[in-house]
Protein backbone atom coordinates (compact mmCIF):
# COMPACT_ATOMS: atom_id res chain seq x y z
CA UNK A 1 0.00 0.00 0.00
CA UNK A 2 1.56 3.28 -1.14
CA UNK A 3 1.25 6.13 1.35
CA UNK A 4 0.14 9.43 -0.25
CA UNK A 5 -1.00 12.76 1.14
CA UNK A 6 -4.25 12.61 -0.80
CA UNK A 7 -5.13 9.26 0.77
CA UNK A 8 -4.72 10.77 4.23
CA UNK A 9 -6.66 13.95 3.38
CA UNK A 10 -10.27 15.00 3.85
CA UNK A 11 -11.67 17.02 0.92
CA UNK A 12 -14.31 19.76 1.21
CA UNK A 13 -16.28 20.60 -1.93
CA UNK A 14 -17.35 24.21 -2.45
CA UNK A 15 -20.09 25.14 -4.90
CA UNK A 16 -19.07 28.81 -5.19
CA UNK A 17 -22.41 30.24 -6.33
CA UNK A 18 -24.04 29.09 -3.09
CA UNK A 19 -21.26 29.32 -0.50
CA UNK A 20 -20.82 32.94 0.61
CA UNK A 21 -21.56 36.25 -1.13
CA UNK A 22 -19.14 39.07 -0.26
CA UNK A 23 -20.60 41.91 -2.35
CA UNK A 24 -24.36 41.63 -1.95
CA UNK A 25 -25.27 40.69 -5.52
CA UNK A 26 -26.90 37.45 -4.34
CA UNK A 27 -24.24 35.20 -5.86
CA UNK A 28 -21.49 33.51 -3.88
CA UNK A 29 -18.00 34.55 -4.95
CA UNK A 30 -14.26 34.03 -4.45
CA UNK A 31 -13.84 36.77 -1.85
CA UNK A 32 -16.73 35.19 0.00
CA UNK A 33 -14.84 31.88 0.13
CA UNK A 34 -11.66 33.64 1.31
CA UNK A 35 -13.69 35.17 4.15
CA UNK A 36 -14.54 31.64 5.32
CA UNK A 37 -11.12 29.99 5.00
CA UNK A 38 -10.70 29.98 8.80
CA UNK A 39 -14.04 28.16 9.09
CA UNK A 40 -12.61 25.41 6.87
CA UNK A 41 -9.35 25.37 8.82
CA UNK A 42 -11.27 25.00 12.09
CA UNK A 43 -13.27 22.12 10.62
CA UNK A 44 -9.96 20.40 9.89
CA UNK A 45 -10.21 19.69 6.16
CA UNK A 46 -7.02 19.37 4.13
CA UNK A 47 -8.16 20.01 0.57
CA UNK A 48 -10.75 22.33 -0.96
CA UNK A 49 -12.30 21.26 -4.25
CA UNK A 50 -13.70 24.29 -6.06
CA UNK A 51 -16.53 23.68 -8.52
CA UNK A 52 -16.00 25.68 -11.73
CA UNK A 53 -15.20 29.39 -11.40
CA UNK A 54 -14.08 29.87 -15.02
CA UNK A 55 -15.63 32.31 -17.46
CA UNK A 56 -18.99 30.90 -18.51
CA UNK A 57 -22.40 31.98 -19.84
CA UNK A 58 -23.81 29.86 -17.01
CA UNK A 59 -26.16 27.65 -18.96
CA UNK A 60 -25.20 24.79 -16.62
CA UNK A 61 -23.94 26.76 -13.62
CA UNK A 62 -20.37 27.09 -14.82
CA UNK A 63 -19.94 23.63 -16.32
CA UNK A 64 -20.13 25.32 -19.74
CA UNK A 65 -16.77 27.07 -19.98
CA UNK A 66 -16.10 29.82 -22.52
CA UNK A 67 -12.53 30.59 -21.35
CA UNK A 68 -10.54 28.05 -19.33
CA UNK A 69 -7.97 30.65 -18.26
CA UNK A 70 -10.28 33.41 -17.03
CA UNK A 71 -12.52 33.83 -13.98
CA UNK A 72 -16.28 34.36 -14.25
CA UNK A 73 -17.01 38.02 -13.49
CA UNK A 74 -19.80 37.06 -11.07
CA UNK A 75 -17.22 35.27 -8.93
CA UNK A 76 -14.56 38.00 -9.04
CA UNK A 77 -11.16 38.36 -10.68
CA UNK A 78 -8.02 36.29 -11.16
CA UNK A 79 -6.49 38.39 -8.35
CA UNK A 80 -9.34 37.25 -6.06
CA UNK A 81 -8.65 33.63 -7.04
CA UNK A 82 -4.92 34.06 -6.34
CA UNK A 83 -5.74 35.55 -2.94
CA UNK A 84 -7.89 32.51 -2.12
CA UNK A 85 -5.15 30.09 -3.19
CA UNK A 86 -2.62 31.96 -1.03
CA UNK A 87 -4.99 32.00 1.97
CA UNK A 88 -5.47 28.22 1.74
CA UNK A 89 -1.77 27.49 1.28
CA UNK A 90 -0.83 29.76 4.19
CA UNK A 91 -3.04 27.59 6.42
CA UNK A 92 -1.64 24.33 5.14
CA UNK A 93 -4.62 23.50 2.95
CA UNK A 94 -4.61 22.57 -0.72
CA UNK A 95 -6.84 23.57 -3.65
CA UNK A 96 -8.07 21.38 -6.47
CA UNK A 97 -9.91 22.80 -9.46
CA UNK A 98 -12.68 21.36 -11.60
CA UNK A 99 -11.55 20.29 -15.07
CA UNK A 100 -14.41 20.25 -17.60
CA UNK A 101 -13.01 19.00 -20.90
CA UNK A 102 -15.59 16.59 -22.27
CA UNK A 103 -17.27 19.73 -23.60
CA UNK A 104 -16.84 23.48 -23.72
CA UNK A 105 -19.37 26.29 -23.96
CA UNK A 106 -20.72 27.11 -27.41
CA UNK A 107 -19.42 30.62 -26.64
CA UNK A 108 -15.81 29.42 -26.42
CA UNK A 109 -13.67 30.94 -29.19
CA UNK A 110 -12.89 27.42 -30.48
CA UNK A 111 -16.56 26.74 -31.13
CA UNK A 112 -17.22 30.23 -32.48
CA UNK A 113 -14.49 29.53 -35.05
CA UNK A 114 -15.63 25.94 -35.69
CA UNK A 115 -19.10 27.15 -36.69
CA UNK A 116 -17.78 29.45 -39.41
CA UNK A 117 -17.04 26.80 -42.04
CA UNK A 118 -16.30 23.12 -42.53
CA UNK A 119 -12.67 23.86 -43.35
CA UNK A 120 -12.02 26.16 -40.37
CA UNK A 121 -8.89 25.03 -38.44
CA UNK A 122 -11.04 24.63 -35.28
CA UNK A 123 -13.80 22.63 -36.97
CA UNK A 124 -12.29 19.33 -35.88
CA UNK A 125 -12.09 20.44 -32.22
CA UNK A 126 -15.76 19.36 -32.04
CA UNK A 127 -17.86 16.44 -33.30
CA UNK A 128 -19.82 17.36 -36.45
CA UNK A 129 -21.93 15.09 -38.66
CA UNK A 130 -24.35 15.55 -41.56
CA UNK A 131 -27.99 14.67 -40.89
CA UNK A 132 -29.46 11.28 -41.82
CA UNK A 133 -32.77 11.01 -43.70
CA UNK A 134 -33.75 14.51 -42.69
CA UNK A 135 -33.06 13.84 -39.00
CA UNK A 136 -30.16 13.86 -36.54
CA UNK A 137 -26.99 11.84 -37.32
CA UNK A 138 -27.99 9.24 -34.72
CA UNK A 139 -30.71 8.67 -32.13
CA UNK A 140 -28.74 9.52 -28.97
CA UNK A 141 -30.46 11.53 -26.28
CA UNK A 142 -28.82 14.24 -24.24
CA UNK A 143 -28.28 13.64 -20.52
CA UNK A 144 -30.44 16.75 -20.01
CA UNK A 145 -33.29 15.48 -22.22
CA UNK A 146 -34.06 15.71 -25.93
CA UNK A 147 -31.66 14.97 -28.78
CA UNK A 148 -27.89 14.99 -28.24
CA UNK A 149 -27.52 16.78 -31.59
CA UNK A 150 -28.07 20.42 -32.54
CA UNK A 151 -28.44 21.57 -36.14
CA UNK A 152 -26.23 24.40 -37.40
CA UNK A 153 -27.83 25.97 -40.51
CA UNK A 154 -24.66 27.85 -41.46
CA UNK A 155 -22.77 24.67 -42.36
CA UNK A 156 -25.79 22.31 -42.73
CA UNK A 157 -24.39 19.90 -40.11
CA UNK A 158 -25.16 18.85 -36.57
CA UNK A 159 -22.83 18.97 -33.56
CA UNK A 160 -22.87 16.51 -30.65
CA UNK A 161 -23.75 17.69 -27.14
CA UNK A 162 -24.14 14.98 -24.50
CA UNK A 163 -25.45 17.67 -22.14
CA UNK A 164 -27.00 21.08 -22.96
CA UNK A 165 -26.97 22.30 -26.57
CA UNK A 166 -24.75 25.10 -25.23
CA UNK A 167 -22.18 22.43 -24.22
CA UNK A 168 -20.79 20.99 -27.48
CA UNK A 169 -18.60 17.91 -26.99
CA UNK A 170 -14.89 18.29 -27.69
CA UNK A 171 -13.32 15.91 -30.20
CA UNK A 172 -10.60 14.05 -28.28
CA UNK A 173 -9.60 12.18 -31.44
CA UNK A 174 -7.87 15.43 -32.48
CA UNK A 175 -4.28 15.56 -31.10
CA UNK A 176 -4.15 19.37 -31.40
CA UNK A 177 -7.22 19.68 -29.18
CA UNK A 178 -5.68 17.32 -26.62
CA UNK A 179 -2.48 19.37 -26.55
CA UNK A 180 -4.49 22.56 -25.97
CA UNK A 181 -6.12 20.87 -22.95
CA UNK A 182 -2.77 19.69 -21.54
CA UNK A 183 -1.22 23.14 -21.97
CA UNK A 184 -4.17 24.69 -20.14
CA UNK A 185 -3.82 22.16 -17.28
CA UNK A 186 -0.11 22.96 -16.92
CA UNK A 187 -0.94 26.67 -16.85
CA UNK A 188 -3.11 26.10 -13.76
CA UNK A 189 -0.63 23.71 -12.16
CA UNK A 190 2.10 26.32 -12.60
CA UNK A 191 -0.15 28.80 -10.79
CA UNK A 192 0.10 26.48 -7.80
CA UNK A 193 -3.04 24.36 -7.69
CA UNK A 194 -2.86 20.92 -6.11
CA UNK A 195 -4.85 18.84 -8.56
CA UNK A 196 -8.05 18.38 -10.56
CA UNK A 197 -11.48 16.88 -10.19
CA UNK A 198 -12.34 15.87 -13.76
CA UNK A 199 -15.94 16.24 -14.89
CA UNK A 200 -17.44 13.20 -16.73
CA UNK A 201 -13.92 12.42 -17.87
CA UNK A 202 -14.77 8.86 -18.95
CA UNK A 203 -17.05 10.30 -21.71
CA UNK A 204 -14.19 11.76 -23.78
CA UNK A 205 -13.61 8.70 -26.00
CA UNK A 206 -16.52 7.86 -28.31
CA UNK A 207 -16.93 4.64 -30.30
CA UNK A 208 -16.06 5.38 -33.98
CA UNK A 209 -19.14 5.65 -36.18
CA UNK A 210 -21.31 6.78 -33.22
CA UNK A 211 -23.81 3.89 -33.60
CA UNK A 212 -27.51 4.25 -32.75
CA UNK A 213 -28.68 3.22 -29.29
CA UNK A 214 -31.71 1.09 -28.48
CA UNK A 215 -34.86 3.20 -28.09
CA UNK A 216 -37.08 2.32 -25.13
CA UNK A 217 -40.79 1.94 -25.78
CA UNK A 218 -42.55 5.31 -25.85
CA UNK A 219 -39.33 7.31 -26.18
CA UNK A 220 -38.02 9.24 -29.18
CA UNK A 221 -34.32 9.08 -28.38
CA UNK A 222 -32.03 6.36 -27.02
CA UNK A 223 -29.26 6.34 -24.47
CA UNK A 224 -25.99 6.24 -26.37
CA UNK A 225 -24.00 5.75 -23.16
CA UNK A 226 -22.61 2.35 -24.13
CA UNK A 227 -20.84 4.16 -26.99
CA UNK A 228 -19.23 6.94 -24.96
CA UNK A 229 -18.80 5.73 -21.38
CA UNK A 230 -15.33 4.21 -20.88
CA UNK A 231 -14.80 4.36 -24.65
CA UNK A 232 -12.14 2.58 -26.72
CA UNK A 233 -9.30 5.12 -26.27
CA UNK A 234 -10.10 6.37 -22.75
CA UNK A 235 -7.11 4.73 -21.03
CA UNK A 236 -4.80 5.89 -23.79
CA UNK A 237 -6.04 9.48 -23.42
CA UNK A 238 -5.74 9.52 -19.61
CA UNK A 239 -2.26 7.97 -19.72
CA UNK A 240 -1.23 10.61 -22.23
CA UNK A 241 -2.76 13.35 -20.07
CA UNK A 242 -0.80 12.05 -17.11
CA UNK A 243 2.47 12.06 -19.06
CA UNK A 244 1.91 15.37 -20.87
CA UNK A 245 0.24 17.47 -18.16
CA UNK A 246 0.51 15.92 -14.70
CA UNK A 247 3.95 14.31 -14.58
CA UNK A 248 6.36 16.20 -12.36
CA UNK A 249 3.65 17.76 -10.17
CA UNK A 250 2.75 16.37 -6.73
CA UNK A 251 -1.00 16.62 -7.20
CA UNK A 252 -4.19 14.60 -6.77
CA UNK A 253 -6.63 13.66 -9.51
CA UNK A 254 -10.15 12.31 -9.22
CA UNK A 255 -12.22 11.43 -12.26
CA UNK A 256 -16.00 11.69 -12.22
CA UNK A 257 -17.05 8.53 -14.08
CA UNK A 258 -20.73 7.68 -14.47
CA UNK A 259 -21.13 4.02 -15.41
CA UNK A 260 -17.66 2.91 -14.31
CA UNK A 261 -17.43 -0.53 -12.72
CA UNK A 262 -14.83 -1.99 -10.35
CA UNK A 263 -12.79 -3.66 -13.06
CA UNK A 264 -12.45 -0.45 -15.10
CA UNK A 265 -11.80 1.56 -11.93
CA UNK A 266 -8.86 -0.71 -11.09
CA UNK A 267 -7.29 0.26 -14.41
CA UNK A 268 -8.01 3.97 -13.93
CA UNK A 269 -6.53 4.07 -10.40
CA UNK A 270 -3.72 1.48 -10.44
CA UNK A 271 -0.63 3.66 -9.81
CA UNK A 272 1.51 1.52 -12.12
CA UNK A 273 -0.65 2.62 -15.09
CA UNK A 274 -0.18 6.39 -14.52
CA UNK A 275 -3.75 7.49 -15.19
CA UNK A 276 -5.73 8.86 -12.18
CA UNK A 277 -5.58 8.62 -8.37
CA UNK A 278 -9.29 8.08 -7.69
CA UNK A 279 -12.63 7.85 -9.43
CA UNK A 280 -16.09 9.02 -8.45
CA UNK A 281 -18.36 6.08 -9.20
CA UNK A 282 -22.16 6.32 -9.02
CA UNK A 283 -23.41 2.81 -8.41
CA UNK A 284 -24.46 3.54 -4.82
CA UNK A 285 -26.18 6.73 -6.04
CA UNK A 286 -28.50 4.63 -8.21
CA UNK A 287 -29.67 2.13 -5.59
CA UNK A 288 -32.84 4.11 -4.84
CA UNK A 289 -33.77 4.51 -8.52
CA UNK A 290 -36.52 2.37 -10.04
CA UNK A 291 -36.56 0.85 -13.54
CA UNK A 292 -37.34 4.24 -15.12
CA UNK A 293 -34.21 5.91 -13.82
CA UNK A 294 -33.27 8.65 -11.42
CA UNK A 295 -36.69 10.29 -11.06
CA UNK A 296 -38.40 6.94 -10.40
CA UNK A 297 -37.70 6.92 -6.66
CA UNK A 298 -37.83 3.66 -4.67
CA UNK A 299 -36.84 2.92 -1.06
CA UNK A 300 -33.19 2.01 -0.51
CA UNK A 301 -32.48 -1.51 0.76
CA UNK A 302 -29.56 -1.48 3.19
CA UNK A 303 -28.39 -4.89 1.95
CA UNK A 304 -28.01 -3.38 -1.54
CA UNK A 305 -25.88 -0.55 -0.13
CA UNK A 306 -23.71 -3.03 1.81
CA UNK A 307 -23.16 -5.23 -1.22
CA UNK A 308 -22.20 -2.26 -3.36
CA UNK A 309 -19.89 -0.50 -0.89
CA UNK A 310 -18.23 -3.81 -0.01
CA UNK A 311 -17.64 -4.63 -3.68
CA UNK A 312 -15.75 -1.35 -4.11
CA UNK A 313 -13.91 -1.55 -0.79
CA UNK A 314 -12.65 -5.04 -1.54
CA UNK A 315 -12.20 -4.55 -5.29
CA UNK A 316 -9.83 -1.57 -5.13
CA UNK A 317 -8.00 -2.61 -1.93
CA UNK A 318 -4.26 -2.80 -2.57
CA UNK A 319 -4.67 -1.76 -6.23
CA UNK A 320 -6.36 1.62 -6.57
CA UNK A 321 -8.19 3.98 -4.24
CA UNK A 322 -11.79 4.86 -3.40
CA UNK A 323 -13.33 8.31 -3.14
CA UNK A 324 -15.96 8.31 -0.40
CA UNK A 325 -19.08 10.46 -0.68
CA UNK A 326 -22.83 10.38 -0.02
CA UNK A 327 -23.71 13.74 -1.59
CA UNK A 328 -22.31 16.48 -3.82
CA UNK A 329 -23.51 19.35 -6.03
CA UNK A 330 -25.36 16.89 -8.29
CA UNK A 331 -26.97 14.77 -5.56
CA UNK A 332 -29.62 15.37 -2.89
CA UNK A 333 -28.60 16.02 0.71
CA UNK A 334 -27.37 12.83 2.37
CA UNK A 335 -29.27 13.24 5.65
CA UNK A 336 -32.55 13.54 3.71
CA UNK A 337 -31.72 10.63 1.42
CA UNK A 338 -30.00 8.05 3.63
CA UNK A 339 -30.94 9.26 7.12
CA UNK A 340 -33.85 11.09 8.77
CA UNK A 341 -34.00 14.84 8.26
CA UNK A 342 -36.78 15.20 10.86
CA UNK A 343 -36.77 13.81 14.41
CA UNK A 344 -33.36 12.13 14.15
CA UNK A 345 -31.58 14.62 11.87
CA UNK A 346 -28.62 15.16 14.20
CA UNK A 347 -28.14 11.50 15.11
CA UNK A 348 -28.53 10.23 11.55
CA UNK A 349 -26.20 12.89 10.09
CA UNK A 350 -23.51 11.86 12.60
CA UNK A 351 -24.14 8.17 11.91
CA UNK A 352 -23.77 8.62 8.15
CA UNK A 353 -20.56 10.61 8.65
CA UNK A 354 -19.16 7.86 10.89
CA UNK A 355 -20.09 5.16 8.39
CA UNK A 356 -18.39 7.05 5.55
CA UNK A 357 -15.26 8.38 7.26
CA UNK A 358 -14.34 4.96 8.68
CA UNK A 359 -14.24 3.33 5.21
CA UNK A 360 -11.04 2.92 3.18
CA UNK A 361 -10.68 5.86 0.79
CA UNK A 362 -10.59 9.66 0.76
CA UNK A 363 -13.72 11.25 2.28
CA UNK A 364 -15.40 14.17 0.50
CA UNK A 365 -17.54 16.57 2.52
CA UNK A 366 -20.02 18.62 0.50
CA UNK A 367 -20.63 22.14 1.81
CA UNK A 368 -23.35 22.17 4.46
CA UNK A 369 -23.28 18.44 5.16
CA UNK A 370 -21.14 19.19 8.24
CA UNK A 371 -24.03 21.17 9.76
CA UNK A 372 -26.73 18.75 8.61
CA UNK A 373 -28.31 20.82 5.83
CA UNK A 374 -31.35 19.10 4.32
CA UNK A 375 -33.26 18.83 1.06
CA UNK A 376 -35.66 21.68 0.27
CA UNK A 377 -39.33 21.60 -0.78
CA UNK A 378 -40.05 24.74 -2.81
CA UNK A 379 -43.76 25.30 -3.52
CA UNK A 380 -43.34 26.16 -7.17
CA UNK A 381 -41.25 24.95 -10.09
CA UNK A 382 -40.52 28.67 -10.59
CA UNK A 383 -38.25 28.57 -7.54
CA UNK A 384 -35.93 25.98 -9.11
CA UNK A 385 -32.86 26.93 -11.15
CA UNK A 386 -31.29 23.66 -12.35
CA UNK A 387 -31.46 22.99 -16.09
CA UNK A 388 -31.92 19.25 -15.51
CA UNK A 389 -34.94 19.81 -13.22
CA UNK A 390 -36.54 22.40 -15.50
CA UNK A 391 -36.08 20.27 -18.64
CA UNK A 392 -37.50 17.19 -16.90
CA UNK A 393 -40.55 19.12 -15.61
CA UNK A 394 -41.17 20.60 -19.07
CA UNK A 395 -40.99 17.16 -20.69
CA UNK A 396 -43.10 15.28 -18.13
CA UNK A 397 -45.72 17.87 -17.10
CA UNK A 398 -46.02 20.42 -19.92
CA UNK A 399 -45.44 18.10 -22.90
CA UNK A 400 -46.72 14.74 -21.59
CA UNK A 401 -49.37 15.82 -19.10
CA UNK A 402 -48.04 13.93 -16.09
CA UNK A 403 -49.31 14.79 -12.59
CA UNK A 404 -47.32 17.87 -11.47
CA UNK A 405 -47.60 16.90 -7.79
CA UNK A 406 -46.04 13.52 -8.45
CA UNK A 407 -43.25 15.09 -10.52
CA UNK A 408 -42.57 17.63 -7.76
CA UNK A 409 -42.20 14.77 -5.24
CA UNK A 410 -39.45 13.33 -7.46
CA UNK A 411 -37.75 16.74 -7.53
CA UNK A 412 -37.99 17.02 -3.74
CA UNK A 413 -36.26 13.64 -3.45
CA UNK A 414 -33.66 13.76 -6.21
CA UNK A 415 -33.31 17.26 -7.67
CA UNK A 416 -29.82 18.76 -7.89
CA UNK A 417 -31.02 22.07 -6.42
CA UNK A 418 -31.38 20.32 -3.05
CA UNK A 419 -27.61 20.67 -2.78
CA UNK A 420 -27.44 24.16 -4.28
CA UNK A 421 -29.54 26.23 -1.90
CA UNK A 422 -27.36 28.89 -0.25
CA UNK A 423 -25.14 27.86 2.65
CA UNK A 424 -26.80 28.54 6.01
CA UNK A 425 -24.31 30.60 8.01
CA UNK A 426 -26.59 32.02 10.71
CA UNK A 427 -30.23 32.81 11.52
CA UNK A 428 -30.20 36.34 10.07
CA UNK A 429 -31.93 37.27 6.81
CA UNK A 430 -30.99 34.97 3.89
CA UNK A 431 -29.08 32.80 6.40
CA UNK A 432 -26.17 35.25 6.35
CA UNK A 433 -25.34 34.15 2.80
CA UNK A 434 -25.98 37.56 1.20
CA UNK A 435 -27.18 41.06 1.99
CA UNK A 436 -28.92 41.08 -1.40
CA UNK A 437 -31.49 38.88 -3.14
CA UNK A 438 -30.06 35.32 -3.30
CA UNK A 439 -29.79 33.72 -6.75
CA UNK A 440 -31.87 30.85 -5.40
CA UNK A 441 -34.12 30.86 -2.35
CA UNK A 442 -32.64 29.82 0.97
CA UNK A 443 -34.03 26.68 2.65
CA UNK A 444 -36.56 28.04 5.21
CA UNK A 445 -35.08 25.85 7.97
CA UNK A 446 -31.98 28.07 8.19
CA UNK A 447 -33.26 29.62 11.43
CA UNK A 448 -32.58 26.38 13.28
CA UNK A 449 -29.98 24.76 10.98
CA UNK A 450 -26.96 27.03 10.53
CA UNK A 451 -23.21 27.16 11.08
CA UNK A 452 -23.34 29.65 13.95
CA UNK A 453 -25.70 27.46 15.95
CA UNK A 454 -23.61 24.38 15.12
CA UNK A 455 -20.32 25.93 16.17
CA UNK A 456 -21.82 27.20 19.44
CA UNK A 457 -23.12 23.73 20.38
CA UNK A 458 -20.38 21.34 21.56
CA UNK A 459 -22.59 18.33 20.67
CA UNK A 460 -23.41 19.48 17.13
CA UNK A 461 -22.87 17.66 13.85
CA UNK A 462 -20.12 20.18 13.05
CA UNK A 463 -18.05 19.32 16.13
CA UNK A 464 -18.62 15.62 15.49
CA UNK A 465 -17.08 16.06 12.03
CA UNK A 466 -14.08 17.78 13.63
CA UNK A 467 -13.61 14.73 15.86
CA UNK A 468 -13.86 12.31 12.91
CA UNK A 469 -11.25 14.29 10.96
CA UNK A 470 -8.88 14.41 13.97
CA UNK A 471 -9.22 10.64 14.46
CA UNK A 472 -8.21 10.10 10.83
CA UNK A 473 -4.98 12.01 11.49
CA UNK A 474 -4.16 9.87 14.53
CA UNK A 475 -5.05 6.35 13.40
CA UNK A 476 -3.52 4.96 10.19
CA UNK A 477 -5.97 2.04 10.36
CA UNK A 478 -8.76 4.49 9.38
CA UNK A 479 -6.88 5.44 6.21
CA UNK A 480 -5.09 2.27 5.19
CA UNK A 481 -6.85 -0.62 6.91
CA UNK A 482 -8.43 -3.56 5.08
CA UNK A 483 -12.22 -3.78 5.15
CA UNK A 484 -14.37 -6.73 6.16
CA UNK A 485 -18.18 -6.65 6.14
CA UNK A 486 -20.04 -8.43 8.95
CA UNK A 487 -23.76 -9.32 9.09
CA UNK A 488 -24.28 -8.85 5.32
CA UNK A 489 -27.99 -9.80 5.48
CA UNK A 490 -29.04 -7.39 8.25
CA UNK A 491 -31.47 -4.77 6.86
CA UNK A 492 -30.94 -2.25 9.69
CA UNK A 493 -27.35 -2.54 10.92
CA UNK A 494 -24.29 -1.88 8.75
CA UNK A 495 -21.22 -3.16 10.62
CA UNK A 496 -17.68 -3.76 9.41
CA UNK A 497 -14.11 -4.35 10.61
CA UNK A 498 -10.96 -2.49 9.55
CA UNK A 499 -7.50 -3.94 10.16
CA UNK A 500 -3.99 -2.57 9.62
CA UNK A 501 -0.91 -4.30 11.06
CA UNK A 502 -1.93 -5.14 14.64
CA UNK A 503 -4.67 -2.50 14.93
CA UNK A 504 -8.37 -3.10 14.33
CA UNK A 505 -11.60 -1.10 14.31
CA UNK A 506 -15.15 -2.32 14.72
CA UNK A 507 -17.66 0.08 13.15
CA UNK A 508 -21.36 -0.42 13.98
CA UNK A 509 -24.04 1.82 12.45
CA UNK A 510 -27.83 1.61 12.77
CA UNK A 511 -29.48 2.85 9.56
CA UNK A 512 -32.97 2.78 11.10
CA UNK A 513 -35.08 4.81 13.51
CA UNK A 514 -35.68 1.73 15.68
CA UNK A 515 -33.91 0.30 18.71
CA UNK A 516 -32.05 -2.62 17.17
CA UNK A 517 -30.12 -5.50 18.77
CA UNK A 518 -26.56 -6.10 17.55
CA UNK A 519 -24.53 -9.20 18.27
CA UNK A 520 -20.96 -9.65 17.07
CA UNK A 521 -20.72 -12.92 15.12
CA UNK A 522 -18.50 -15.55 16.73
CA UNK A 523 -16.29 -15.71 13.64
CA UNK A 524 -15.53 -11.96 13.67
CA UNK A 525 -12.08 -11.86 15.26
CA UNK A 526 -12.07 -8.69 17.34
CA UNK A 527 -11.24 -7.74 20.92
CA UNK A 528 -12.08 -4.18 21.92
CA UNK A 529 -9.63 -2.08 23.92
CA UNK A 530 -11.27 1.34 23.80
CA UNK A 531 -14.35 3.15 22.51
CA UNK A 532 -13.21 5.58 19.82
CA UNK A 533 -16.26 7.65 18.87
CA UNK A 534 -20.05 7.42 19.05
CA UNK A 535 -22.90 9.74 18.18
CA UNK A 536 -24.70 9.30 21.50
CA UNK A 537 -21.65 10.25 23.57
CA UNK A 538 -19.40 7.94 25.57
CA UNK A 539 -20.08 4.21 25.75
CA UNK A 540 -18.24 1.37 27.53
CA UNK A 541 -15.44 -0.34 25.62
CA UNK A 542 -16.59 -3.79 26.76
CA UNK A 543 -20.13 -3.46 25.33
CA UNK A 544 -19.28 -4.50 21.79
CA UNK A 545 -20.28 -8.20 21.68
CA UNK A 546 -23.97 -7.59 22.39
CA UNK A 547 -25.69 -4.21 22.44
CA UNK A 548 -29.06 -2.61 21.74
CA UNK A 549 -28.46 0.27 19.35
CA UNK A 550 -30.47 3.45 19.67
CA UNK A 551 -32.10 5.01 16.54
CA UNK A 552 -29.38 5.87 14.00
CA UNK A 553 -26.67 5.08 16.54
CA UNK A 554 -23.02 4.78 15.48
CA UNK A 555 -20.21 3.26 17.52
CA UNK A 556 -16.56 2.74 16.69
CA UNK A 557 -14.37 0.50 18.85
CA UNK A 558 -10.60 0.21 18.60
CA UNK A 559 -8.91 -3.05 19.47
CA UNK A 560 -7.02 -6.00 18.10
Amino acid sequence: MHHNWWKESVVYQIYPRSFNDSNGDGIGDLQGITEKVDYLKDLGVDVVWLSPVYQSPNDDNGYDISDYQAIMAEFGTMADWEELLAALHQRGMKLIMDLVVNHSSDEHVWFQEAKKSKDNPYRDYYIWRPGKNGREPNNWKSNFGGSAWEYDPNTDEYYLHLFSKKQPDLNWENPKLRQEVYDMMKWWLDKGIDGFRMDVINFISKVPGLPDGVVKSGETYASGSRYYRNGPRIHEFLHEMNNEALAGYDVMTVGEMPGVDVEEAKKYTDPSRNELDMVFQFEHMGLDAGPNGKWDVKPLKLTDLKANISKWQEGLNGIGWNSLYLNNHDQPRMVSRFGDDGEHRIESAKMLATFLHMLQGTPYIYQGEEIGMTNVRFDSIEDYRDIEILNMYQEKVVENGEDPNKVMESIYAKGRDNARTPFQWDDSKNAGFTTGEPWMKVNPNYRTINAKQARDDANSIYHYYRKLIRLRKRHPVIVYGDYQLILPEDEQVYAYLRSYHDEKLLVITNFSGDHVPFELPADAAFTAEESLIGNYGDFPADSYTRVTLKPYEARVYKGK
